[in-house]
């Protein structure tokens, strides 16, 4: 219980000034469909809504369960890196979101392969990415 405290902590610490109060943040495309989800309790994965498993979060830095290096989340978005945003979480949304439907059931994780090195950051665009959100996810299986 301390270390799922500790570790929902230092993701929330890491995540700016966004307070998230379930264990799970929405992720939000340029239509404002909630897409994906970030399940903060099982070590941050991102799962899309139908609840398949396609990323995880490390610090700040997005990874495919593939080992490439996808992004960041930062300041409630997921930049790629060109640094638009790919999903953003609602508070971070420019208007309305759309009604969040039911999620799907989680699907089992696929092992981690070996991480990419991770690139410069860019700096960070008010637009959103030219990839959807679900397709830019979709690259780290």
């Amino acid at each position: 219980m301390i270390k799922r405290l500790i570790k929902i902590l230092v993701f929330l610490f890491a995540s700016s000034t966004f307070i998230y109060a379930g264990e799970e943040i929405s992720l939000f495309n340029k239509d404002g469909k909630a897409v994906a989800y970030i399940a903060v309790d099982e070590g941050t994965t991102i799962y899309l809504w139908e609840g398949k498993p396609l990323a995880y979060l490390e610090s700040e830095n997005v990874y495919g369960f593939n080992g490439k290096h996808l992004g960041w989340f930062s300041r409630g978005a997921i930049i790629d890196h060109s640094g638009d945003g790919a999903c953003v979480v609602k508070e971070r949304y420019p208007g309305y979101t759309q009604y969040e439907s039911y999620k799907g059931y989680k699907e089992y994780k696929p092992y981690k392969s070996y991480k990419e090195y991770v690139p410069y950051k860019p700096y960070e665009s008010n637009t959103f990415s030219a990839t959807p959100c679900t397709l830019f996810l979709s690259s780290g299986i």
